[in-house]
């Protein structure tokens, strides 16, 4: 048999990453996903671990039965206080109930094959983005993991002369709770060993089970419960389940259905490369051929989607050759960037299926998740999917629709416990099941937040656009949203002007004020961009919504020459703060850029100059550089990304961290930084197109391929000191504006024509 194996001195950027020894921490353990399982492999030759996912198993805490706080009744009164100047009375605006959290999300358990101490000769791991498939190798032992996005099976293949390995399904991981219900079962079948492992929550019947059948070549098998013992094979093929539910599980049944996934012994071979480019030196064992082809299956949806777009800075093949670690010990690296794009790109997509990406996207390897391991919805989740539209994954984004639609009856029961009105109100964090707002306290009056809805349906309307559809499902909810706006904007100021009262701005608040205020900026330019954008698919309701957004306040200008986080008077800005909610109108919304309306980007461009770093939490940092790109600040989105960059925000795996210095295990960074370089390259409209707005000095050269437009078209760009070319692939006919640095010119577009674009940089 042979294998691939990457250049000394690749020409092109290498779309994996390796490292010369085993993870020693569940950080560094590399990752494969579908979108509903994970998988994190550490790759020890001797102890070899496989913490096993699921986006599915949160952890009963009492949030399964929480509702969001009824106080509709109580709400003109405090409009009134707010509207009087009382501009703490938000503070009381609750139903007394403690902070209570998201169901947390956990591991399952490991898989874990020891085997007698061996020699560690020419020890190598790597993992292949384009394949999803992680390997580690040395003398005599390799082992080869993916998650299947076909079957929905988490594959792990290990061979080598003589295996004797003991295999057990593990469920001690950090913060395990000390009354998890565990009881484990092992049976042998003609395919070799089942092992299960089902654990129960305390407390409840609500419980999860998974299922492992070894299937095994050459060599014997034997049961030492709760674990295999396997001895004298030439290969083991391990294929893993996990299915969350309430009371019993039918094993036999989930055993059935993996062994179903195995090649049939009789199937006449083929001779010929795979899919995944492997030819054969000789016929393969029915283990091997069973791998193959389910890893051929799983590259036909995988490989597919992760090859649609590419980025090469012309960076030094020797760097390129460098293992991951020694690449992050070079921040300012071409190399490092191009890797860090593809594994962000290979890690959004392995994360999003059932449900878009976690905080952790869909890897934790304790109980004790930061932040639940929820989905933050009021920054953090829009941040990683960012790149969706342009960086052509929609799969990212039906996941993010998935979750939505799913919770589209909790949302409506916000509007109306809380607000008293129709439609629906986004929760600003979230386990996956409710969608109710009920994570909320005095410093965090998380339930006035008014702009998620449309916030998080965004990314379907950038994906509408790109594709030139109309989801009906996006339709219906917008028309949700623009309801509610209906119901809840009713209140006006002296000049008759909608007042947006109350008002939140996460999560931040006013100088020496409080968190519940009037007009934040966000606010204002969420219910704008609902009621234009709804009344845009609805031309029956189009006047009366618009109208309702032309009655809204205009965007302020603070003293400092910025735009104001709250446009009401009075309410002074808090500069040094994580998120910039009130630059939405920047970034993700057209509302405000230096074309259309270059006063109000030049005070935008002021506010982002004195946002403060607060406590360097990564999302921040490239929430910035987004927001520079747009307004065309090559310099501000250099400095961002330097932050991440120099600040050791990535483990090993290339999974990032939520601080500096690896502090707290966080998908943000890894996930937003291809839309950073994205941004920094192309941004589209679904009337404009810009080109290099915001190239940083430390990138002369490079091509970035496959990349999406709003207005319809597929773009390669390729640039150097000597100038650019864009080649554009239309799939509809329209004119659009073209911006360059040489200006603006009308630029027509025919579907099915190309067109190559010379420019000067």
């Amino acid at each position: 048999m042979t294998h691939p194996t990457h250049p000394t001195h690749p020409r092109s950027p290498v779309p994996g990453t390796w490292e010369p020894a085993p993870a020693a921490r569940w950080e560094d353990a590399f990752l494969s996903g579908n979108g509903r399982h994970g998988a994190l492999v550490f790759g020890d030759p001797n102890d070899d671990r496989v913490i096993v996912t699921q986006h599915s198993l949160v952890r009963p805490n009492g949030a399964e039965h929480a509702r969001p706080p009824e106080l509709a009744a109580a709400l003109p009164a405090l409009q009134d206080r707010l509207l009087a100047g009382d501009l703490t009375a938000a503070e009381e605006f609750t139903d007394g109930r403690p902070l209570q959290w998201v169901q947390p999300f956990h591991p399952a358990f490991q898989v874990r094959l020891r085997r007698s101490a061996g020699a560690a000769d020419g020890y190598r791991r790597s993992v292949d983005f384009t394949t999803g498939e992680t390997r580690a190798e040395c003398a005599g032992w390799t082992s080869r993991v993916f998650v299947s996005r076909a079957d929905d099976v988490i594959v792990q293949y290990v061979t080598g002369p003589g295996l004797t390995l003991g295999i057990c399904l593990d469920h001690h991981l950090p913060g395990a709770p000390k009354k998890l219900g565990v009881g484990h079962g092992a049976l042998l079948t003609p395919e070799g060993a089942v092992l299960s492992l089902r654990a129960r929550y305390p407390g409840g019947d609500r419980a999860y089970t998974g299922v492992t059948l070894v299937a095994v070549t050459g060599g014997t098998t034997a049961l030492t419960p709760p674990a295999a013992a396997v001895q004298g094979a030439e290969a083991v093929l391990l294929l893993t389940r996990v299915r969350r539910h309430t009371g019993e599980l039918d094993v036999a049944e989930e055993t059935r259905a993996l062994r179903d996934l195995l090649t049939t012994p009789g199937r006449p071979y083929d001779d010929q490369p795979t899919a995944s480019g492997r030819s054969y030196d000789d016929p393969p064992t029915a283990s091997e051929r069973s791998y193959r082809d389910l890893l051929d299956r799983h590259l036909a949806a995988h490989r597919t989607a992760y090859t649609r777009v590419t980025l090469d800075l012309k960076a030094d093949p020797a760097e390129r050759a460098l293992s991951g670690s020694a690449l992050l010990a070079r921040p300012r690296s071409a190399a490092l960037l191009e890797r860090l794009f593809a594994a962000g790109r290979y890690h959004l997509l392995s994360s999003s299926g059932l449900n878009p990406p976690r905080l952790t996207g869909l890897w934790t390897g304790e109980w004790d998740t930061a932040w639940s391991g929820a989905f933050t919805t009021d920054a953090n989740l829009n941040l990683q999917t960012a790149s969706a539209a342009a960086a052509a994954l929609p799969e990212v984004t039906e996941a993010l629709a998935a979750l939505i639609h799913r919770q589209l009856d909790d949302w409506r029961d916000n509007a109306r416990a809380v607000f008293g009105a129709r439609g629906v109100v986004a929760p600003a964090h979230t386990d996956g099941e409710s969608g109710h707002a009920y994570h909320f306290s005095r410093e965090y009056p998380l339930h006035l937040w008014t702009a998620g809805a449309d916030w998080l349906l965004k990314p379907l309307v950038d994906h509408d656009e790109t594709y030139g559809t109309q989801d009906p499902r996006t339709t219906a909810a917008l028309e949700q949203v623009a309801l509610f706006y209906e119901d809840f904007l009713t209140r006006t100021d002296d000049d008759g002007r909608l007042v947006v009262v109350p008002s939140y701005s996460p999560e931040n608040r006013p100088k020496d004020g409080s968190w519940g205020a009037l007009d934040a900026a966000m606010d204002l330019s969420a219910a704008r961009h609902a009621l234009h954008t709804a009344a845009d698919r609805h031309p029956g309701r189009a006047g009366h919504w618009r109208a309702l957004a032309d009655r809204l306040p205009p965007h302020r200008i603070n003293d400092d020459g910025a735009l104001a986080e709250w446009a009401r008077p009075g309410l002074d800005d808090t500069y040094d703060h994580r998120h910039l909610s009130h630059l939405y109108g920047v970034w993700p919304l057209d509302e405000i850029n230096p074309y259309d309306t270059p006063g109000l980007a030049e005070a935008a461009h002021r506010a982002l100059e004195l946002r403060g770093r607060e406590n360097d939490s990564a999302h921040g940092h490239l929430h910035q550089a987004l927001i520079a790109a747009r307004l065309r600040d090559a310099g501000h989105v250099a400095r961002a990304l330097h932050s991440v960059l120099d600040g050791d925000y990535f483990h090993a795996s290339l999974m990032s961290a939520h601080y500096p210095r690896r502090d707290v295990y966080n998908a943000d960074a890894a996930h937003t930084l291809p839309a950073v370089i994205v941004e920094t390259l192309v941004h589209s409209t679904p009337d404009r197109l810009v080109l290099l707005p915001a190239l940083p000095e430390g990138w002369p050269a490079g091509e970035l391929r496959g990349v999406r437009t709003r207005f319809g078209a597929e773009l390669d760009l390729a640039w150097s000191p000597d100038g650019a070319t864009a080649h554009l692939r239309p799939h509809r006919t329209r004119r659009i504006e073209l911006r360059t640095s040489s200006g603006a010119r009308p630029l027509d577009l025919v579907a099915g024509e190309d067109r190559v674009l010379t420019l000067k940089t």
